[in-house]
């Protein structure tokens, strides 16, 4: 854990290049975006001017004027714990890397972090090294919980008007990974999707007999001729990121991409700009 933590540091200070603004929806007077109403919302919060503008309802949201708290996720399910070759990380070990790099800088910059975990939440205050060192102590017990338990977290953890970054494969399904956007929405509370995956996972690189194994409990499934279904595969990969891409865009969230054959700090720098209020919006 003490190289993890070094490493987690490392990376964030090639990153901090200054305390971010506190550009996020809250309470205040300030403008701070439109997003789309969700089913359930008070009629009083649509701003008819901008709705009138579209075929559907949008709710103007203002800019919170203080510090909010971000909640962390890792995504602790067996198949994180995969890669499809021995010079590259696991997708866990790159997960929570980045995850606790990206807590390292918001502590530095005075954030209150809350991990959510498949229990009660772990609240970090900012609070130097001994923040950081207790962030990574309830990160790693989270990822030593049951891999068999591949729920996400539920929105009811997640204070009102706090960021959200989740970070995980995306191989959830669709289902499950809607409502939980949706509930996040509804809070109300913004998310940032940070999909870690193996790069052969889009590709599919195989040749010849093969035999798959899952990580969660699924059949062994055993092809000959691997490569007759690259394009099938590769198609339906394609269209789950979509799916994905689509909740996200649809539930006023934002998604970002990192391949763990990818520099670590070309994520991190994604995050820290979105959470800065530099990223683009859906």
């Amino acid at each position: 854990m003490p190289s993890l933590i070094l490493s987690a540091q490392r990376i964030a200070a090639t990153v901090a290049a200054g305390h971010h603004g506190r550009r996020q929806a809250g309470p205040g007077e300030d403008f701070w975006q439109f997003r789309p109403a969700q089913p359930g919302e008070p009629v009083t919060r649509i701003d008819w001017r901008q709705s009138a503008r579209s075929s559907r309802a949008y709710v103007r949201e203002t800019e919170a004027e203080a510090a909010q708290t971000v909640c962390l996720w890792c995504d602790p399910s067996a198949s994180m714990r995969w890669r499809s070759a021995p010079t590259l990380p696991l997708k866990s070990e790159s997960a929570i890397l980045l995850t606790l790099a990206l807590g390292a800088l918001l502590l530095r910059q005075g954030e209150r972090v809350r991990l959510l975990t498949p229990g009660e939440p772990v609240d970090i205050p900012p609070g130097g090294r001994a923040a950081l060192d207790r962030l990574a102590v309830a990160l790693m017990r989270t990822m030593a919980h049951d891999p068999e338990d591949t729920s996400l977290p539920h929105p009811q953890q997640v204070p009102r008007h706090a960021r959200v970054v989740l970070v995980g494969d995306g191989l959830c399904g669709l289902p499950a990974m809607g409502a939980l956007l949706r509930g996040l929405t509804a809070r109300p509370a913004r998310a940032l999707l940070l999909l870690v995956n193996d790069p052969a996972e889009a590709e599919l690189p195989y040749a010849g007999h093969v035999r798959f194994s899952g990580l969660e409990g699924e059949d062994t499934l055993t092809l000959s001729g691997v490569e007759q279904v690259r394009g099938a595969y590769r198609d339906a990969y394609a269209r789950h990121q979509a799916a994905l891409a689509d909740l996200c865009r649809t539930n006023g969230h934002l998604l970002i991409r990192h391949a763990t054959d990818q520099r670590p700090e070309e994520a991190l720098l994604a995050l820290h700009a979105a959470l800065s209020g530099r990223g683009e919006r859906p």
